[in-house]
C-alpha cells in the first residue's frame, strides 16, 4: 500500500512574483495572534501553582496538598475539578466562539475576525487581573476563550492566503512561533511574579495578558485583508491590487484567475457547514477533525499548561518547578525555529513522522522513570540527578512536538481546504482542538492521580496511531498553491476517488499549456 503520496511539480501552476517585505511584515503582525493562545497556555499552570492564588480562590486545593504531603502520594496533590475548570473553561468558550468566528471570517473578512478576538482577550485579561471572586475570574477566562477562538480561527487562514506557496509553511508557522514565545514569556513572568512579596504577583501575571491582546488588536487594525477574502466579498479590482502588492509584481493574471475560479465555486455554496459534509470534501473534513484531535492527544498540553504543577507534583521545589517550565519553554521556541527552516524544504510529512517517533520514545522514557521512582502508590522522591534527567526527557519530547505536531497541526488544516469551505474547515479545526484541550485540561490532574505514570504510556499509544495515520493518509502539500490543493487530493491513493474532475482549479489551463 502506498504512503501519503506527493504531487508532481509539473501538475500545478507556478505563479509569478517574489517574496516581498510587505507580505513578510503583514504575516509577522498577523502571526502575533498566537501570542494570545501561548501566553495563556504558559500563564495558567504557573498561576495555579502559586500559593496566594490558591489561598484566595481554591483553598481546598491547599488543604489537599497538605494531606498529600502527609500521605506521600505525589500523584494526587492538585486533583481538584474546580481548579481544572479555571484552566479549561477558556477552551470551552473558544470552542463556541470558533463557530461564530467562522461566520464572521467568511462574511466580514479575516481582519475583522482577528480584531474581534484581540478586543475580547483584552477585556478578559483586565477582568482576570482585578478579579475578587471566582465568578469574575471564570467570566474573564471565558472572554479570553472568545479571543482565542476568534484568533485561532482567522490567523492561520490569513497566513495561508497571504503567503506565496514557496514559503507558505514557514510564514504560517509564525503563528506557532508566536504561541511558543507567549508560553516562554509567561514562564519567565511567572518565575518573577512568584517572588513578589505581599501575595499579589499572580495578579500581575494575569493582567499582563493585556500586552499580547494590545499587539493583536492594534496589529489587526493596521493589517490589510487577504486578496482571497476581498474577492469573496465582491471587490475584484481591490483584490487584484492587493495581490499585486503582496506578490511584488503586476503580472498576477494566472494566480488571480485561480482566485476568481475559487470565488465562483465559493459563491455556489450558501451553507459551507452543510457543504463540507458532501463526499467531495471528505478528505478535508476528516483531516480537519483528526489532526487537531491527534494534536491534543500527543499529551503536549499536559506539559505546557500544567508544567509548573507537573514539576511540583514530581518533587521539584517551587522555584525549580517554575524554572523547569521556563527551560522547556526555551526548547519549545528553538525547536519551532527548526520547523520554520525545514517545513518548506523537507515537507510536512517528514516532520510529522520524525516528530511522532521521537515523541513516542521520550514519552515511554518519562513514564518509565516516573514508574521506577514513584511506583504505583506515589511514594518516592527525585534526586537532583533524577530531576535533571527527567527534565532532559521532557525537553526532548517538547522539541519533537514543536517541530512537528505543534506548528503542523495549525498549518495543514488551514491550507488543505478550498475557498468555499475554508472558514468552515478552520472552524472545525479550532472547535475540535478546543474540545479536546478542554477535556484534557479538565481531566488531566484527575487522570494523573488515578492513572499515575501510566498516563504517559496512554499518550504514547496515541502517538503511534497518529503517526501511522499520517504515513498512509496525509499527502504532501509543500510548494502547492493554496487554490490548487485539490490536485494533491485527486492523486492520492485513497482520497482521489472523492474528488471530482471539476474540482481541480487550473487543470484546463495546465492541459492547454502542455498541449502547446
Amino acid at each position: 500500500m502506498e504512503g501519503g503520496g506527493f504531487v508532481a511539480a509539473s501538475k500545478v501552476n507556478i505563479y509569478e512574483g517574489r517574496v516581498t517585505a510587505f507580505v513578510i511584515c503583514t504575516c509577522l503582525i498577523a502571526a502575533s495572534g498566537g501570542l494570545l493562545f501561548g501566553y495563556d497556555l504558559g500563564i495558567s499552570g504557573g498561576v495555579t501553582s502559586m500559593e496566594p492564588f490558591l489561598k484566595k480562590f481554591f483553598p481546598s486545593v491547599l488543604e489537599q496538598q497538605s494531606k498529600a504531603s502527609q500521605t506521600e502520594n505525589q500523584y494526587c496533590k492538585f486533583d481538584s475539578q474546580l481548579l481544572t475548570l479555571f484552566t479549561s473553561s477558556l477552551y470551552l468558550a473558544a470552542l463556541v466562539a470558533s463557530f461564530f468566528a467562522s461566520i464572521v471570517t467568511r462574511i466580514f473578512g479575516r481582519k475583522i475576525s482577528m480584531l474581534a478576538g484581540g478586543l475580547a482577550f483584552l477585556i478578559g485579561s483586565i477582568l482576570n487581573g482585578v478579579a475578587m471572586n471566582i465568578g469574575v475570574l471564570i467570566f474573564g477566562r471565558l472572554l479570553l476563550g472568545v479571543g482565542v477562538g476568534f484568533a485561532n480561527q482567522s490567523v492561520p487562514v490569513y497566513l495561508s492566503e497571504m503567503a506565496p506557496a514557496s514559503i507558505r509553511g514557514a510564514l504560517n508557522i509564525g503563528f506557532q512561533m508566536a504561541i511558543t514565545i507567549g508560553i516562554l514569556a509567561a514562564g519567565l513572568i511567572n518565575y518573577g511574579t512568584a517572588k513578589i512579596e505581599g501575595g499579589w504577583g499572580w495578579r500581575l501575571s494575569l493582567i499582563l495578558a493585556v500586552v499580547p491582546a494590545v499587539v493583536m488588536t492594534a496589529g489587526s487594525y493596521l493589517l490589510p485583508d487577504t486578496p482571497n477574502s476581498i474577492l469573496q466579498r465582491g471587490q475584484p479590482e481591490k483584490a487584484r491590487q492587493m495581490l499585486q502588492k503582496v506578490r511584488g509584481t503586476q503580472h498576477v493574471d494566472a494566480e488571480f484567475q485561480d482566485l476568481l475560479d475559487a470565488t465562483e465555486a465559493a459563491k455556489k455554496v450558501d451553507h459551507p457547514w452543510t457543504n463540507i459534509l458532501q463526499p467531495r470534501y471528505r478528505p478535508q473534513l476528516v483531516l480537519c477533525i483528526l489532526i487537531p484531535f491527534f494534536q491534543q492527544l500527543t499529551g503536549i498540553n499536559v506539559v505546557m499548561f500544567y508544567a509548573p504543577v507537573l514539576f511540583k507534583t514530581l518533587g521539584f521545589g517551587d522555584d525549580a518547578s517554575l524554572m523547569s517550565a521556563v527551560i522547556s519553554g526555551i526548547v519549545n521556541v528553538l525547536a519551532t525555529m527548526v520547523s520554520i527552516y525545514s517545513v518548506d524544504k523537507f515537507g510536512r510529512r517528514v516532520l510529522f513522522l520524525e516528530g511522532g517517533a521521537q515523541m513516542f520514545i521520550f514519552q515511554i522514557a518519562i513514564g518509565t522513570m516516573i514508574a521506577v521512582r514513584f511506583g504505583v502508590n506515589g511514594d518516592g522522591e527525585l534526586s537532583r540527578w533524577d530531576a535533571n534527567i527527567l527534565l532532559l526527557f521532557i525537553c526532548a519530547y517538547v522539541a519533537a512536538f514543536a517541530w512537528s505536531w505543534g506548528p503542523l497541526g495549525w498549518l495543514v488544516p488551514s491550507e488543505i481546504c478550498p475557498l468555499e469551505i475554508r472558514p468552515a474547515g478552520q472552524g472545525i479545526n479550532v472547535a475540535v482542538n478546543m474540545i479536546f484541550t478542554f477535556i484534557i485540561g479538565q481531566v488531566f490532574l484527575s487522570m494523573l492521580c488515578h492513572m499515575k505514570f501510566g498516563l504517559f504510556f496512554f499518550f504514547a499509544g496515541f502517538v503511534v496511531i497518529m503517526t501511522v495515520f499520517v504515513y498512509y493518509f496525509l499527502p504532501e502539500t509543500k510548494n502547492v498553491p493554496i487554490e490548487e490543493i485539490n490536485q494533491v487530493w485527486k492523486q492520492h491513493w485513497f482520497w482521489g476517488k472523492y474528488i471530482p474532475d471539476e474540482a481541480i482549479i487550473g487543470l484546463s489551463r495546465n492541459d492547454e499549456g502542455r498541449d502547446t
